[in-house]
C-alpha cells in the first residue's frame, strides 16, 4: 500500500459536492473508497468513517422532519446538520493533510 494524503484530503472534501449536486457528496466518496481502499494507506478506515458520517447525518435529517411538525425544533436541527455537513469535512481534510487522525462526531457506526 502506498501513502497518498492528497487523495484522502480529496475524499473528505468531496462531501461538499452536496452543495452543488445534491447527492454527489455521498456518491463520490463512496466510489473513491471502493476503488482505493486496498491501494491507499488509511483509505479503508477514513472511507468508512466518511460514509458512516453521511448515513448518520441523513438519518438525523429524517428525524428533524417530524420535529418540525411537533415542536418547530426541526428547523434548528436542519441548520445544525447543515453546519456539520460543511465544517467537519473541511476540518478533517486539514487534519489528514497534517497527518492527524480525522474524527466525525455524532456518527453511528454502520460500516465496520
Amino acid at each position: 500500500m502506498k501513502k497518498n494524503n492528497q487523495l484522502l484530503v480529496l475524499t473528505h472534501l468531496s462531501q461538499l459536492l452536496d452543495y452543488i449536486t445534491g447527492i454527489g457528496g455521498f456518491i463520490v466518496p463512496l466510489i473513491i473508497w471502493l476503488t482505493n481502499r486496498d491501494k491507499i494507506e488509511g483509505m479503508d478506515e477514513q472511507g468508512k468513517s466518511i460514509l458512516n458520517f453521511r448515513i448518520s447525518m441523513f438519518l438525523y435529517l429524517i428525524l428533524c422532519i417530524p420535529m418540525i411538525l411537533f415542536f418547530g425544533l426541526g428547523l434548528l436541527g436542519f441548520v445544525a446538520i447543515g453546519i456539520f455537513y460543511f465544517i467537519f469535512p473541511i476540518m478533517n481534510a486539514i487534519k489528514v493533510n497534517n497527518n492527524q487522525e480525522p474524527n466525525y462526531p455524532f456518527s453511528i457506526e454502520f460500516i465496520k
